[in-house]
């Protein structure tokens, strides 16, 4: 943890933690931009990648094994030295709430600032979370937008909470985990829209050639 000296003696800075979570089915090239972006921008000390169990908004919608897609995103971080990858929600199964994530995370580091990143579509809607009020007590979020996003729209929308969100804007890298796995099915190139390492896994365990 770095330190400062102040009028009274040194100050220690309070360690920055950033939550990104998602399906990650698969983790590709935008995810990773988009954390790296947080991470340099907002001065965070590790992004910590959460792969949910079963996403809230998709009930009875069938995702990959929780393995493989744990899998896909260990081999697409481990290279940076400020990503990690947690199984918090893997483990604790059922359906993944950020709010029960947030209060896991806040009881591992309780002395750390926790920032939630996720896209604005997702953001906007934060009042509608299980415990939308509650999680907005507990950390911050940073809003990943694209250029040409209407920032102002949802900026607007959330008028009372703007100090509790930050918006960054990055670079559009016009991917999605859905086109990917289209992609895979209709027996389409993947490569540079996913790491190496994750192309070869999803060709090795026949990922994504089914029906989804």
């Amino acid at each position: 943890m770095l330190t400062r000296k102040g009028g009274k003696g040194i100050i220690k800075n309070r360690m920055k933690i950033g939550i990104m979570g998602g399906t990650f089915d698969p983790i590709h090239i935008g995810h990773l931009v988009a954390a790296e972006e947080a991470r340099a921008v907002f001065g965070l000390d590790k992004v910590i990648f959460v792969p949910n169990y079963q996403p809230p908004h998709k009930p009875g919608v069938p995702i990959t094994d929780p393995e493989h897609r744990y899998a896909m995103v260990l081999l697409s971080i481990y290279t940076n030295p400020y990503f990690e990858v947690s199984r918090i929600e893997i483990e604790r199964g059922g359906p993944s709430y950020a709010i029960d994530t947030v209060r896991e995370f806040k009881k591992l580091y309780p002395e750390a600032e926790v920032y939630f990143i996720t896209g604005a579509d997702a953001i906007a809607e934060i009042l509608s979370w299980k415990e939308g009020k509650e999680i907005l007590q507990l950390c911050k979020f940073i809003a990943v937008t694209r250029p040409g996003y209407d920032i102002e729209r949802v900026k607007e929308k959330l008028r009372p909470l703007d100090d509790k969100v930050e918006f960054l804007k990055i670079t559009e890298i016009n991917i999605s985990s859905t086109e990917i796995r289209k992609r895979v099915r209709e027996g389409k190139p993947i490569k540079y829209l996913v790491l190496d390492t994750v192309e070869n896994y999803i060709y090795k365990h026949g990922l994504y050639s089914g029906g989804k």
